[in-house]
């Protein structure tokens, strides 16, 4: 009997987020979901101004979906950047639509989509805020409504602003039974918890994956103490303290990551020691009696003074100061305009335009849905291409033939649509908080929102219109992915690895640098840490990739892989130094650091890397750690080659 084949990647992946339905209900978000849309747009209706609410709502929709888990102080740029930008979005769409541009507007689109999808290169947020710029832009240039542009921009603001309103109130109204750690706090333990389960790791196969789960952590940290914060914003008590915890544990993953690279198992009770500090983050309790290890090797030394250094900090002294990995705005200038940023940008401006264009020639005066849809689906945070696409189509019909029933019985032929729209605008805005777990269900919750919104602003097409529109989107949208130089599978796996090789040539330049101050040293292991996470992502997006998008691009795990090996030796070497470990030859340094360079000009280009010969045996002197950068080194280069 013929063994069945196991489906491809590109084909199972929709599935594979089908897991995270079964996690815990957040029944906070869900509450501020069923008091965010449906009340603007209650108000609305009920006082004769259907379109104003009908704005107020899609605002309110928008900012429910980036209400995602956050600290008091990011949740206010999480939601109001993005809602700033739909503004601009919807004031410009309408504006264009004032100029009876005809077919124009197409051109006129895709270039808001060039600043869009350069946007959407700089960091997570500004993507959310991209992709708003985009969609309420067409959504502007295409509805026709009785208001002003400038009073559309406005009741979209006011719904985005009510939500946040709820966020910061709600709390305090309806208080918890038990008193839970602020955003803050909760971010910084989960780094204590990572740091506990990388050290239980450590010796064991389970070592890297451990590790990779502690940059999580640390990004999530960082990105809750120090980003998205107003101009204004004053770092209180707690979070001064929040943050000088975090710099101890900066101090402590030193350590264990030299463990990890000595390979040597942690002994039960001093692997405690970080879910002991975990839980006085958390309480406010103090930790109690740390273990700390026997200073024998480089990595227990290291671990040693760490330990030393936290009880002293969570006594109540200051933490020595550290960097934040905060993109500045040059950096993040160089995001937008760099290679990223650029064919991003190429690709939504080429999916709207084309959309809207396709969209002119169709029967209807509501044409905004397809390009809207396309600027939603190109998005590459949401998944492989395929995947993404067959999710959107699925949700898409879902949610058409929920909306057509409902319209059916509630409404049939009537002139006056009544409240129902308005009941499943609150029904579907309480359940965004578990839909965005999975790209389908998000659109299957999302698509009768809108439908009852716009219905509610007049536009009464049938359902089935939609989900051909969504069919047509699709359809563009992978068409473009197959075309070479758009910011593709493969430009995404190439600007990612690109970068996180530069990171890690920064990094052991700083650390074979003796002058380098040691917050510089811990700012730039995170940076290469996190660009080798970006790395990765985007390897294993694209190895779920249909073949004409994404061929072979899995084949680039191993070298991700092998790069991260190299950061913990990296580490470790530093440590060594530290401890008096003679410093490597400048001239030694000088090749590693210019064979890391050429390695990512030729992962950026698509070439294989020039053919450099690398220090072996005497050469690396007797440092085990820089023999083992070379080492890895020479595995990468060999992979890239291939």
């Amino acid at each position: 009997m013929r063994a069945l084949r196991t489906p491809p990647d590109w084909l199972t992946h929709p599935l594979r987020g089908v897991r995270a339905l079964r996690g815990p209900v957040p029944w906070s978000a869900v509450v501020r979901g069923a008091l965010g849309v449906g009340p603007v747009v209650a108000v609305g209706v009920a006082s004769g101004h259907t379109p104003f609410g009908m704005l107020a709502g899609l605002g309110a929709m928008f900012a429910h979906i980036n209400d995602r888990p956050a600290t008091r102080a990011t949740r206010v740029v999480r939601i109001g950047l993005p809602a700033l930008a739909g503004a601009v979005g919807l004031l410009t769409g309408a504006w264009l639509g004032t100029l009876g541009l005809g077919m124009w507007i197409a051109l006129a689109l895709a270039a808001v989509g060039l600043v869009s999808g350069a946007m959407s290169a700089i960091g997570p947020v500004c993507s959310s805020a991209g992709v708003q710029l985009m969609v309420l832009a067409v959504v502007g240039a295409g509805m026709p409504l009785p208001v002003a542009p400038p009073a559309r921009a406005g009741l979209l603001l006011i719904g985005a602003a009510w939500v946040i309103a709820m966020a910061a109130l709600l709390p305090r109204v309806i208080p918890s039974r038990q008193a839970a750690p602020s955003g803050e706090r909760e971010a910084v333990a989960a780094v204590y918890d990572a740091l506990a389960d990388l050290m239980t790791a450590v010796g064991t196969d389970d070592g890297q994956a451990a590790r990779r789960e502690l940059t999580a952590a640390y990004d999530s940290a960082y990105e809750a103490l120090y980003a998205h914060r107003l101009p204004l914003h004053r770092v209180d008590e707690e979070e001064r303290r929040s943050r000088d915890r975090l710099a101890v544990a900066g101090a402590l993953s030193e350590g264990i990551l030299t463990l990890l690279w000595e390979d040597e198992p942690v002994p039960e009770r001093i692997a405690r020691t970080p879910a002991q500090l975990a839980r006085s983050v958390r309480t406010g309790l103090p930790p109690g009696r740390l273990p700390a290890p026997v200073p024998d090797t480089e990595g227990n030394v290291a671990m040693h003074r760490a330990v030393l250094l936290a009880a002293r900090v969570f006594d109540g002294e200051p933490a020595p100061p550290v960097g934040a990995v905060v993109p500045g705005h040059r950096q993040r200038l160089r995001r937008a305009l760099g290679p990223a940023g650029r064919e991003y940008a190429a690709r939504v401006a080429l999916c709207v335009g084309v959309s809207t264009a396709l969209a002119q020639q169709l029967p209807g005066a509501h044409w905004y849905w397809l390009p809207a849809t396309a600027a939603f689906l190109v998005k590459p945070d949401m998944g492989p291409l395929v995947s993404r696409a067959l999710s959107r189509a699925l949700g898409t019909a879902v949610g058409v033939a929920v909306f057509g029933a409902l319209a059916t019985l509630f409404s049939p032929g009537a002139d006056d649509p009544g409240i129902w729209p308005v009941a499943v605008a609150a029904v579907c805005s309480a359940l965004i908080p578990v839909s965005v777990r999975h790209f389908a269900l998000q659109t299957a919750v999302l698509t009768p929102l809108l439908l009852s919104l716009v219905y509610l602003g007049g536009d009464t097409d049938p359902g089935f219109t939609r989900l051909t529109d969504t069919l047509l989107a699709c359809g563009v949208v992978l068409a473009a992915g197959a075309l070479p130089g758009l910011g593709g599978p493969r430009a995404q796996v190439s600007v990612r690895l690109s970068l996180a090789v530069r990171a890690t040539r920064d990094h052991l330049d700083r650390v074979l640098t003796a002058e380098a101050p040691y917050a510089t040293r811990l700012r730039l292991r995170r940076e290469a840490y996190r660009a080798l996470a970006d790395a990765r992502r985007a390897v294993e997006v694209a190895g779920a990739e249909h073949p004409p998008f994404g061929r072979d691009l899995a084949a680039w795990a191993p070298v991700v892989l092998a790069l991260e090996k190299i950061v913990d030796a990296v580490t470790a070497c530093g440590v060594r130094l530290d401890q008096g470990a003679p410093q490597p030859d400048p001239a030694l340094a000088a090749r590693l650091r210019a064979a890391l360079s050429d390695l990512a000009d030729a992962v950026a280009t698509r070439r294989p890397p020039t053919d450099l010969v690398l220090p072996v045996g005497a050469a690396v002197g007797d440092c085990a750690t820089i023999a083992d950068v070379t080492a890895g080194l020479r595995t990468v280069r060999d992979l890239a080659a291939r």
